[in-house]
């Protein structure tokens, strides 16, 4: 390998609700840091892409790279829906102006990160949920089949329920509450609005209406509060099945996690653990182990 000076790694997370990039020195010094949109490849692959590139553009600009020294970096990518049908192929397939890259889910990059590389488990809860594992050498995922019909307590989840009640409460199925009235009073209290909203809507816009949920739910609301309560027990699920395969640690993460922690029950609340990083990390750490691997005789 080169000297560690002349090294460079590049992290990227592309989520569901936005992508970011990191590039660090080969002694591990951040250098450049960099945002795009999201890049779920349920959006298509192309536009995935985009993102990418341009979280990893920004962090090339602050990092004030040359153009020969952009072609030594050597790359981590974890993404969201990476095991959907084509998409690795796709992304084999792209010409990215990298030394070499190596691919990954999201979830299993925020596990690299969270747990060093080494045994343990993750449920991340944002946009969208899932939970991953390693014990052994051994990985598996619970969850993570994508919205609606996975995702379970996650921002998407939580705004899908919101608005099912709202019009529930709307049709006098249920009574109304303050988070109700709320959010029916975000679509001008049409019905209408609501389904020509639904029918465009992605889970990123979906999510955007859990910080309601969870504002609600704080102060008592009757509606919102059973949301966040059903939703804490299928995130306690998913820890529950990760910790009975073995994994010796579970960390939670994700933008809805911090709020959704003290709503889990008790006795999973105290096997819970901070991670030692975060997805950027891991990404790295896939990086220079692909790169190590590749150097190998």
């Amino acid at each position: 390998m080169s000297d560690q000076a002349t090294e460079f790694y590049l992290g990227i997370d592309a989520g569901g609700t936005h992508t970011r990039a990191r590039l660090v020195s080969g002694g591990g010094a951040i250098i450049g840091i960099g945002e795009g949109g999201p890049a779920n490849t349920r959006i298509g692959v192309p536009e995935a892409l985009r993102a990418v590139e341009d979280a990893y553009l920004q962090a090339f600009a602050e990092a004030r790279l040359q153009q020969a020294e952009m072609a030594s970096v050597r790359a981590g990518l974890g993404i969201a829906g990476l095991n959907r049908r084509g998409v690795l192929s796709a992304l084999q397939e792209h010409d990215f102006p990298f030394r070499s890259i190596a691919f990954a889910s999201d979830a299993a990059i925020a596990n690299l990160g969270a747990h060093g590389g080494g045994d343990g488990a993750i449920v991340i809860v944002g946009t969208g949920s899932v939970g991953f594992g390693r014990v052994g050498g051994e990985v598996f995922t619970v969850g993570g089949y994508g919205f609606p019909v996975s995702d379970e307590g996650s921002g998407a989840d939580l705004g899908m329920r919101a608005i099912r009640q709202s019009l529930w409460a709307r049709d006098g199925r249920i009574p109304h509450s303050p988070m109700t009235e709320e959010l029916l009073c975000h679509f001008h209290g049409s019905a209408g609005e609501i389904v020509d909203w639904t029918g465009q809507a992605t889970p990123t816009d979906y999510a955007a209406f859990a910080p309601l949920v969870m504002d609600h739910a704080v102060q008592g609301d009757p509606v919102a509060e059973k949301i966040v309560q059903e939703a804490a027990l299928r995130i306690d699920r998913l820890i529950r099945v990760l910790l009975d395969r073995g994994a010796p640690t579970c960390c939670l993460m994700g933008g809805v996690s911090v709020r959704m922690r003290d709503w889990l029950a008790a006795s999973i609340r105290e096997r819970l653990t901070e991670p030692l990083g975060d997805a950027l990390d891991g990404a790295i750490l896939l990086a220079r182990t692909r790169a190590v691997e590749k150097e190998l005789p």
